[in-house]
């Protein structure tokens, strides 16, 4: 089970990352943008903890980001250590492209599925994540 999931998910990142890649994004910036589409003008301690990446690549992401004109950072009015994300109008306008860039991944994903097996598939998904992340781990339960 354990290769099947790494397949699925190894050949989703591809698929995803090509079609991001046409939209001139790298993998992880759909994800922050789509934060920013939520709430504009957060720090990027709070994007950072919503898309669950590490630091680095955050910065990294925000950097390109920003070189492509998507967003601006700004010091904080409070902290001018703390930097402020926002969208520019440009960002703003991938709101639809992404969008419709995940509406056509699951669409691909899931078209030789019965809509009772993608069901499925997502309680099971769920299952397994739950499993994974709210047990430790058998060397830790031992300790």
């Amino acid at each position: 089970m354990s290769y099947a999931i790494f397949q699925l998910a190894r050949a989703h990142r591809a698929h995803a990352a090509a079609l991001l890649r046409a939209m001139d994004l790298h993998p992880g910036q759909e994800l922050l943008l789509m934060q920013l589409f939520d709430r504009d003008g957060q720090t990027q301690s709070e994007l950072l903890e919503s898309v669950g990446l590490d630091h680095s690549t955050v910065s990294k992401s925000l950097r390109r980001m920003q070189d492509a004109g998507l967003v601006v950072r700004e010091p904080a009015a409070h902290d001018r250590r703390v930097m402020v994300v926002h969208l520019t109008d440009k960002g703003r306008s991938m709101r639809e492209p992404i969008a419709a860039l995940w509406q056509a991944l699951e669409e691909t994903s899931a078209r030789n599925l019965s809509e009772q097996q993608a069901e499925s598939f997502v309680d099971t998904a769920y299952a397994i994540a739950e499993a994974l992340t709210s047990r430790a781990l058998p060397q830790e339960e031992s300790e």
